[in-house]
């Protein structure tokens, strides 16, 4: 008999609605602009919850079980109600999306996009430099999105928060022009031999990239340089840059500076997962937008799509499967 579960979250009950509705799971993601593994995911959820199957699945077709045929009028009073609350307070109040840093490029094409999708929506960026210090703040109701690496975070911030991966973001390193490898056009990971990189060391708003760094450079006589005062503003960080020299770990769109270099890093191409997070429970018009802009933007350009030398931690690629 299917147990009674303390909380049903309405998103899986409207992924669960757009399957029955459509017995397809391609066309119903493609209705809800996520993308199928994560509407599968998403059903297999709900099921775990109520511990009831609610679909039979054969390669040929989508059915609904006596379960599921039994859960679905309460599912479509739920969301109608849903819906006409959100409805009722669709001038919601400003969301505040932190975008990192004004010269990273993933979170601010979702942003904008976001913003042409729901153009009656006030969707306000911030700028908190980390996740790991955006996430405090989320679960205090200082802020409500971010964009970041959501396996680097604490467990006990990754329980109160929800996230959706974005884009597998290929990984770079800043150079002084006159660096050795600056002549390259891409740097393989292991020419860093021997070099101290930094990678946000000491950093409080940043150690999720800190420990990516320590990832990926175990093993191959790459060190993390030392902790440094943290450079706010182009000029800042310039002047830190000339002072200490140190390649800088970075992103492919990495804003150029005067006297740098941005590089590709490849064999392998190791790739930052990029997630939107949001803290659970927190409903709003704006949320649903950068939603679907994400998938609509990684759709059209790749960003799911992991090369076939990429790297990435394992860590991240358990959490990602596991969807937690």
């Amino acid at each position: 008999m299917p147990r009674i579960p303390a909380h049903v979250d309405p998103r899986l009950l409207r992924a669960f609605l757009v399957v029955a509705e459509e017995l397809h799971f391609t066309r119903a993601a493609a209705r809800l602009y996520v993308a199928q593994q994560a509407l599968s995911r998403d059903v297999r959820r709900l099921e775990r919850e109520l511990g009831a199957e609610l679909f039979l699945r054969t390669t040929r077709q989508v059915t609904l079980t006596p379960d599921g045929e039994r859960l679905l009028p309460y599912a479509r009073r739920v969301l109608a109600a849903q819906d006409e609350l959100l409805a009722a307070f669709r001038q919601a109040r400003p969301l505040l999306v932190d975008l990192n840093s004004p010269g990273l490029v993933t979170g601010r094409r979702v942003l904008h996009r976001a913003r042409e999708l729901a153009p009656e929506q006030e969707l306000m960026a911030r700028y908190e430099s980390g996740l790991a210090w955006a996430a405090g703040e989320l679960l205090a109701g200082r802020l409500d999105v971010s964009f970041g690496r959501f396996a680097g975070l604490e467990p006990v911030l990754r329980a109160g928060l929800d996230h959706q991966l974005v884009r597998y973001e290929p990984m770079a390193v800043v150079l002084p022009e006159d660096h050795r490898l600056a002549s390259l056009d891409a740097v393989p990971v292991d020419a860093l031999a021997g070099e101290s990189v930094y990678a946000g060391a000491g950093n409080p708003r940043t150690p999720e990239w800190t420990d990516l760094a320590r990832r990926l450079f175990e093993g191959r006589d790459i060190e993390v340089a030392a902790p440094a005062p943290m450079a706010v503003g182009e000029e800042e960080f310039e002047r830190v840059m000339a002072k200490m020299r140190n390649p800088i770990l970075a992103v492919v769109d990495f804003p150029a500076m005067p006297r740098t270099v941005v590089r590709p890093l490849v064999d392998p191409v190791p790739l930052s997962a990029v997630s939107l997070v949001w803290r659970k429970g927190l409903v709003h018009p704006g949320i649903d937008a950068l939603r679907r802009a994400a998938v609509e933007i990684g759709t059209s350009e790749g960003w799911l799509s992991r090369p076939v030398n990429g790297w990435i931690p394992a860590i991240d690629v358990d959490m990602l499967k596991r969807g937690k």
